[in-house]
């Protein structure tokens, strides 16, 4: 068999399986590649990096705050490249630059290049990789949605939590240096990967959506456009829902270890804190997959933002370990929930014919609300001297999305009345 044949567009048609199946493992492993553009992976070097590079954590967290605001543009972009290059091009180039940009920030020696390249890492890293990772499993899933969705949602989980133990224990042991480099050339390496493997689409190498070459019934790809989807109450309750949750994710996985310690509990309760948010992020996963298919989305975005609610407010009342698992759980919990909505009900909702422009319009959301998350949090800090009341503050918006997202109206992909006939 030819290398052409291998990896060219025979190759979907001759796996004895549903292809989008390999797509939706490397695309996966693409959301994992983020690590470098999130807060959770940049939390893991903070410390050593402010520490290295001589500035304080509230500078950092304002250059953080621009970084993420104008990274959050790469989106928009990314939306509009998917659509008109496919998926199986934009994931290969948005590796390579991540790589590039990653091998960079290794070698950072001033605060100046320090910003420049947290803006590049952000926008390409968390903004344009997160929109072309859920947008390969939306081109390759409609029937399947939900449940390729949640498996999705528990691959990226296992990955992150393989990713940042090791990360962490790289930093450890050989420096933040050493592991930002390794993870460079991973990217590059994973960015090869998806030009042998990763295909545009089902129509693309001639397979009808979640059904083998042969089958002659084809369906034409319809949806919303994104003029239309952002007339909708719908995309404002998951956009902004999904977004709160990322304004108090991203403000708790980058000070995480000091918003504990205000408690008075050490490194070894963040530890095991840590741990349980991975495990209970899972365990969201897994409810989340198997309600989706019998609830409707609102009803769950209703049930992880009550739960974020009761984690913000219960915040000040921790006094032992256990109830700071457990507290540390309720969060992973509702993330778990959250991240199986938000990469479900864009393409379930408003369609695959314009999914990476809505797609894109999503994120700007989920970006923006990760730029102001750490800034707010540690803003109230430095004035107040403690981290209850930005929690506080934070609820009546939580809970507030919760009742909205209870009562919405839901519409389906064939309400647009647009749609493109595939041959």
């Amino acid at each position: 068999m030819s290398s052409k044949n291998i990896f060219g567009n025979a190759l979907p048609a001759r796996v004895p399986f549903y292809y989008g199946w390999v797509v939706l493992i490397f695309a996966a492993v693409a959301m994992v590649a983020t690590l470098p553009g999130r807060s959770v992976g940049i939390g893991l070097i903070t410390e050593p990096l402010i520490a290295d590079l001589g500035i304080s954590r509230l500078d950092f967290a304002r250059m953080n705050f621009w970084a993420t605001i104008f990274g959050a543009l790469f989106n928009l972009v990314c939306g509009i490249t998917i659509d008109r290059f496919g998926v199986r091009a934009v994931v290969t180039a948005v590796l390579f630059v991540l790589s590039a940009v990653v091998l960079g920030f290794s070698q950072v020696a001033g605060a100046g290049f320090l910003l420049l390249l947290l803006v590049l890492m952000r926008g390409v890293g968390q903004s344009a990789l997160s929109v072309v990772s859920l947008t390969m499993v939306g081109k390759w899933f409609v029937r399947r949605l939900s449940v390729a969705m949640g498996i999705f949602a528990v691959l990226m989980s296992l990955g992150f939590a393989v990713a940042i133990v090791v990360a962490g224990d790289v930093v450890l042991k050989q420096g933040w240096r050493v592991m930002w480099s390794g993870l460079g050339w991973i990217l590059m390496v994973l960015s090869g990967l998806c030009l042998l493997f990763v295909r545009r689409d089902p129509e693309a190498v001639g397979l009808d959506t979640e059904v083998v070459k042969g089958d002659e019934s084809q369906e034409p790809v319809i949806g919303f456009t994104l003029v239309q989807a952002l007339m909708t109450p719908a995309f404002y309750v998951f956009a902004v829902g999904s977004a709160l949750y990322n304004l108090v994710i991203a403000g708790v996985m980058l000070f995480n270890q000091s918003i504990l310690g205000e408690l008075g509990f050490d490194e070894t309760v963040f530890q095991y804190a840590m741990a349980v948010f991975m495990a209970t992020g899972l365990l969201g996963n897994f409810t989340a997959g198997w309600a989706a298919r019998r609830w409707s989305l609102g009803r769950l975005m209703t049930i992880a933002m009550l739960a974020v609610g009761v984690y913000l407010l219960a915040f000040p009342q921790l006094k032992t370990p256990g109830q700071a698992l457990v507290h540390a759980g309720l969060l992973g919990f509702s993330g778990g929930v959250v991240s199986v909505i938000f990469f479900t009900a864009w393409a379930d909702i408003f369609g695959r014919l314009h999914l990476g422009k809505i797609q894109g319009a999503a994120q700007v959301f989920a970006v923006l609300a990760s730029a102001t998350g750490p800034l707010f949090i540690e803003s109230v800090f430095s004035s107040a001297g403690t981290y209850a009341p930005a929690f506080y503050a934070l609820a009546p918006a939580v809970l507030l999305v919760a009742i909205f997202a209870y009562f919405v109206n839901i519409p389906r992909p064939e309400d647009a009345g647009i749609k493109r006939v595939c041959v």
